[in-house]
């Protein structure tokens, strides 16, 4: 029997159909341009996000560090809340491959309002790095899967145009963002000059994210892609599971935030653990009491019990609901903390009947 997976939504496995997908995917070399099929992807996500062009690349770090690279030149610095993921889990690339600085902001759940901005912003001197991007994300991992609501978009925004900033959406999960608010892609897009959706994390594929812009800007993006390694030949038959994931995976990500609030639910019930972070789409982060002891200890623990979790902290697990993880897996996981928590039964009987 596989475990439960809860590790992250980039564990899922490709459907039977999304293989069959991918196998009847018509392809060519996308390094010459003539991949019919992502060619029909990069239509695809522009028109979906409002937008006159898009670029597909490997990952959702490369989408955001193409992004990066060709909005800013070495010696920019760029604001983003202190916990991004282009700041904890893209490897210092901003600095490796764009030569540029960040300057971190801070808020509650990975979010910054407008008037966080002003302090920030460097003044024109030959003595500072220049302030030129901005990046927003939507919805942002480390602050448990949270929502950036459209009305704090437009505010932060429209206060970064005033000064001349770029603007880059990391949207790795968007679809999550758009999920939770029935707003579109397109509603958060308008307000960027770049965004990034991911098609690996809940929509199920393989691999695969995509960068939309307008053609200038994607053709830098296209060039830095070459650059950094992420071009690809006949990438069509990831291009058709991206493609399929759209068409069929986007619709029931409602289910996995169902789930989350149920698995957080259950969790709650549970002695000697919180809930530190609001569930708004599909991440459960929960912290452990003295007594439970650390979180790396915990989730090996909770892997002799066939659920998989993961330690973002010494006392932190997060917990990530997907497409391969069903209603009854969700009481099996809660009653495996409980074991491992060394909780009475009854204590978490009304989360995982």
């Amino acid at each position: 029997m596989s475990p439960t997976d809860l590790r992250s939504d980039t564990v899922t496995r490709p459907t039977k159909a999304m293989l069959a997908a991918m196998a009847a995917a018509p392809v060519g070399d996308d390094v010459l341009g003539d991949d019919p099929t992502v060619i029909a992807l990069q239509e695809r996500v522009a028109s979906i996000m409002g937008k006159q062009a898009a670029c597909f690349v490997p990952s959702g770090t490369m989408a955001n560090q193409t992004a990066i690279r060709a909005h800013t030149e070495h010696g920019d610095e760029v604001i983003a809340h202190k916990d991004s993921h282009i700041i904890h889990y893209e490897t210092g690339a901003p600095a490796a491959l764009s030569g540029c600085m960040i300057r971190p902001l801070d808020g509650p759940c990975g979010l910054f309002d407008e008037q966080d901005i002003e302090p920030v912003i460097r003044p024109e001197s030959s003595h500072f790095p220049r302030s030129r991007l901005l990046i927003i994300e939507n919805t942002h991992n480390r602050g448990g899967g949270a929502v950036w609501p459209i009305e704090q978009v437009a505010r932060v925004t429209s206060r970064a145009r005033k000064h001349g900033l770029r603007l880059h959406l990391d949207g790795a999960r968007i679809w999550n963002a758009c999920t939770a608010t029935g707003l579109k892609p397109a509603d958060y897009a308008r307000h960027f000059d770049t965004v990034s959706c991911c098609f690996s994390k809940g929509l199920g594929a393989p691999c695969g994210s995509a960068v939309a812009g307008d053609r200038e800007i994607i053709a830098r993006i296209l060039r830095f892609r070459k650059m950094f390694g992420g071009a690809m030949r006949q990438a069509g038959l990831l291009a058709g599971a991206a493609l399929h994931a759209l068409d069929y995976h986007v619709d029931r990500l409602a289910d996995d935030h169902e789930r989350a609030r149920a698995l957080a639910d259950g969790l709650a019930e549970i002695p000697g653990i919180t809930i530190p972070l609001p569930v708004q789409t599909n991440m459960v982060f929960f912290d452990l009491g003295p007594a439970l002891g650390g979180a790396a200890d915990f989730c090996a623990k909770l892997k002799t019990h066939s659920v998989l979790a993961l330690p973002t902290s010494s006392q932190r697990v997060r917990m990530v609901t997907h497409l391969d993880i069903s209603g009854e897996q969700i009481g099996g996981a809660v009653e495996a903390v409980a074991q491992v928590a060394g909780a009475q039964p009854t204590a978490v009987h009304g989360a995982v009947r």
